[in-house]
Parts: structure tokens; sequence; C-alpha cells
């Protein structure tokens, strides 16, 4: 397929091609946006394509990025073809950056997943949640431990607290009582 005689993205059957890794377009799309870009990358099944903005590479400077589907896409002009764009030697990443990303997700996911209780209902999980608004909890297999001295055990109601001293024990029944009201679960 000539490029340079491009339709409107129409149907699937030739549109990998068209879309193929470094061709450069003008681009206008129905919003009525217009950008010059190179082609990133090309997925046929949800009909994306992904643009660099710019005529060609910039290495070492900050990208932008468009995704487009392909079907909102009511102007192409082909402009020509840019050396590989995904050359590793030409592409900067900040891997320091990306590292110190993935590392805080991975810290996060492992919170998320402590503050999930592992076979206890709906009804204890909305609990939990509601109690760690205002206290340290932690679950302890299907207990809830609050302020790591005051146990709240299954079925959560205040005379399933135990432990603690009795300033702690009460103001845990207290908050339980209150948060059972608010989540309407009845006391």
């Amino acid at each position: 397929m000539d490029p340079a005689g491009a339709s409107v993205a129409s149907d699937n059957g030739g549109e990998g091609e068209k879309f193929a890794v470094g061709n450069i377009y003008s681009v206008k799309v129905i919003t009525g946006d217009e950008f010059r870009g190179i082609v990133m990358a090309y997925d046929p099944i949800p009909n994306f394509v992904f643009f660099e903005e710019g005529s060609k590479p910039r290495p070492g400077h900050m990208k932008n990025t468009r995704m487009v589907n392909a079907s909102f896409i009511t102007g192409l002009s082909y402009l020509g073809k840019a050396e590989d764009p995904l050359d590793a030697d030409k592409c900067s990443v900040d891997l320091h950056g990306l590292r110190a990303k993935e590392a805080l997700a991975i810290r996060q996911a492992e919170a998320d997943a402590e503050r999930m209780g592992v076979g206890v209902t709906a009804e204890a999980q909305s609990i939990f949640d509601a109690l760690s608004k205002t206290l340290p909890v932690q679950w302890e297999n299907t207990d809830i431990l609050v302020m790591k001295e005051v146990r709240v055990r299954s079925p959560y109601y205040s005379d399933c607290v135990f432990g603690g001293t009795d300033a702690a024990n009460n103001r845990v029944k207290k908050v339980l009582d209150l948060e059972r009201r608010r989540l309407q679960l009845g006391t």
C-alpha cells in the first residue's frame, strides 16, 4: 500500500501497513484538532494509533504522545518516514524515575492488600474500612486488631471487643457502635 495515497481508516485490511511504525503524518481528528505525528504503534483490535507528536524523534526531550482511535481520524496526510523511532540507542528513558514509580506502586499495592480481609464478609470489610478512618487497624486472621491491643472478633459487635486497657476498649466499642450505626448495620 502506498502511504501517500492512504485513506482515512475505514477497514482493518491495510491499516497495519498505513500505520507502520515510523510513518509521519499530518493528522486531523473529528474534534477539529490537528497535529503532526510519528506512528509509534498501531493496535488493530481496538483500532488505536499511538503517535509521538512532531515530525522527527527528539532524543533526550520530553515527548507528547497521543492515542487516537483511527475511526476518529478525518484527515491523514503522509509526510514521510522517520528513522526508527523505537531505536533503543536513541530513546531516552528515565530509569531512575521509572524504578521509583514502580517501588511506590508496589508499596501501595502491598498496603492495599494488607487492608483486605481474607475469609471475611463484606460487612466485616466495611466495618474495618470505617474503623480505619479514625483508628489504626489491621487484620489478624478474621479479627480486627485495633491500636495493636484491642481485638474485635466476628460478628463485629461491641460485645465482641476484647483486650487492651479499659480506656482503649471503651473507645473502640464507642467508635464501633457509631460506625455500625452510620453504615446502618445495627448495634
